[in-house]
């Protein structure tokens, strides 16, 4: 025992001074949240580059609050609608819902709420920003961890009951370690997520106030209301050095983690570890931390809890109750009848059937881009994806410029366009839907590299031994291997392109704005104006639209993929 004990070295003196120096930004920066809102400073952004440190680390701490409130929702939400029939004829549809609705629509409803919770505090403002980033953030998380449950293996379900494991010890011992690799990647598109939006998440508006929180992306807007490129070029810089920052010290070290997670056994293609996982190996009072983390967690996964009445195997599962199911699906009926009388009530003052078939036939614009970029992007990420995630070496190399990429806020390239759409006297009607997808496209990308690095190693060798290649390996090895990733990262882009709309379909600069006719732009344009019944509409018209799709399109081919190209 007393061998275990060894003094602290160098590195750790190092790792010391680190977290001290993170603790200590943090408590400063915390310090501005508990403020009075009218308090000098509180809500106020200034241009100056100096400022941007703290303003990064606001944006920063916001991003990983609600990342973690993610988290908690993603293994709780998403495993419910996986372990449960009846729950998921309710959670997957309300993920589809949620996932459309713009974050306009979140922050009208949300900020009342979380300012009363701290009345004249900046603390309420936070939490609204947190909630809305917290929007961008799960959905994508729920839906993978949703399909990663969806597609264990048979044989792997057969060997937990072999072993007689309870409900909590296969979900922690087989199920969460099945699901990491894919998580982990569609957490990086997370905060990716949360960086498109934050634009619009850090400006807080109830009636005729306005509040804009000190952080990356007010900073963003006030440069972009006062037309000043080079206050643009800095916070683009400021937020190039936070990704790289966070994902130097945390993701790659959790790529590298969760690729022991791989369903395979022969062993395949890996990349040497990241020099923060090294240097925290390296450490002595870092490895004993996280050697203690490490076995408190399989404590807590190897449990002995059960929620129900163990069964031996598949085959002695309780035959469902028809008497209960027809209960169950009247009491939804009557929830859903109740809902749409509530929102029709809400919204018949104002709103007449012209209103609705105007709204319905704006969402056929929006459909037809969304459709459009879908396609256009799955051809071209796809097989980057697939390239990328069989080389791991390549994969991290990637890693960062992706993330980048993917958080560039849209707002940044609204004067480009529209300075290029009016210099050639272009459609904007075409012109403008490119930005739809900039931030969403790479949800098709991140999933299909998770899928690429998860495919077995083994089946690999397969292929190479029979000389499979060409369209013949892309047709019968590959794309079954990475369909169900690729169904989960087409649902989320989907969702998240009609989300994306309503900054896409408005593009102004300076006195300049232009305008695409389709549903986002009449949600922006009723938000403006404070039309909360026409908000309700467009919103209303959107979920419809975007349940439909998954319904009609995705949801049948997520199925297919389930029962064909499930490894058993």
């Amino acid at each position: 025992m007393a061998a275990g004990w060894r003094l602290p070295n160098l590195w750790d003196a190092a790792a010391f001074v680190c977290v001290i120096g993170a603790l200590i930004g943090f408590g400063h920066v915390a310090q501005g949240t508990f403020r009075p809102i009218n308090a000098p400073g509180a809500t106020e952004i200034s241009l100056d580059p100096s400022n941007l440190p703290v303003y990064a680390m606001r944006t920063t701490l916001r991003m990983f609050a609600a990342l973690a409130a993610s988290l908690v929702f993603t293994f709780t939400y998403g495993t419910a609608a996986a372990k449960s029939r009846r729950a998921a004829l309710v959670l997957v549809p309300m993920l589809d819902v949620l996932q459309s609705v713009p974050i306009l629509g979140f922050l009208t409803f949300t900020v009342v709420f979380f300012m009363s919770l701290f009345p004249g505090k900046v603390m309420g403002l936070e939490l609204a920003a947190i909630f809305a980033i917290f929007t961008s953030q799960a959905w994508n998380m729920a839906f993978s961890i949703y399909q990663s449950l969806q597609t264990v293996p048979a044989d792997l379900t057969e060997c937990a009951n072999s072993f007689r494991l309870t409900g909590w010890q296969k979900f922690w011992r087989l199920e969460v370690p099945f699901a990491m690799p894919g998580l982990v990647w569609n957490t990086m598109m997370s905060m990716s997520g949360g960086w498109f939006f934050v634009v619009a998440s850090e400006a807080v508006t109830v009636g005729d106030n306005s509040w804009k929180l000190p952080g990356i992306g007010s900073y963003v807007a006030e440069a972009l209301e006062k037309r000043d490129i080079a206050a643009v070029g800095w916070a683009i810089l400021a937020m190039l050095l936070v990704i790289l920052a966070y994902d130097q010290l945390i993701f790659r070290p959790l790529v590298a983690w969760s690729a022991k997670f791989r369903f395979e056994t022969t062993a395949g293609a890996t990349a040497s570890d990241p020099w923060m996982l090294r240097l925290i190996r390296r450490t002595r009072l870092m490895s004993m931390i996280g050697d203690a983390i490490g076995d408190t967690a399989v404590w807590f996964g190897g449990l002995p809890l059960s929620f129900g009445r163990r069964k031996g195997g598949s085959s002695q599962a309780k035959p469902p109750s028809r008497t209960v199911d027809v209960i169950y699906g009247a009491v939804l009926v009557l929830l859903l009848a109740w809902a749409i009388w509530k929102a029709v009530g809400f919204a018949s003052e104002s709103v007449t059937w012209g209103d609705v078939g105007r709204v319905c036939i704006l969402g056929s614009f929006t459909l037809i881009r969304v459709a459009v970029l879908m396609v256009i992007a799955s051809l071209i990420w796809v097989p980057i994806g697939v390239w990328l995630g069989l080389r791991p070496v390549w994969a991290r190399r990637a890693q960062p410029v992706a993330q980048f990429l993917a958080a560039f806020p849209a707002n940044l390239l609204f004067p480009p366009f529209v300075l290029t759409i009016v210099h050639f006297h272009l459609n904007p009607e075409i012109w403008l839907t490119p930005l739809m997808v900039l931030g969403t496209q790479w949800y098709i990308l991140f999933n299909v590299i998770a899928g690429a690095a998860a495919f077995p190693g083994d089946l690999q060798e397969v292929a190479k031994n029979f000389r499979v290649g060409g369209w013949l390996w892309w047709r019968t090895v590959i794309i079954p291997g990475i369909f169900p990733y690729f169904i989960t990262g087409a649902i989320t882009a989907s969702g998240g392109s009609w989300n994306a709309a309503i900054v896409a379909e408005v593009a102004s600069w300076g006195n300049t704005k232009l305008e695409a006719h389709g549903l986002g732009a009449y949600i922006a344009d009723a938000t403006d104006k404070g039309d909360m019944a026409h908000v309700v509409l467009g919103v209303a018209v959107m979920s419809a639209f975007v349940v439909l799709f998954n319904r009609l399109l995705w949801r049948p081919l997520y199925a297919y993929g389930q029962r064909h190209f499930t490894l058993a």
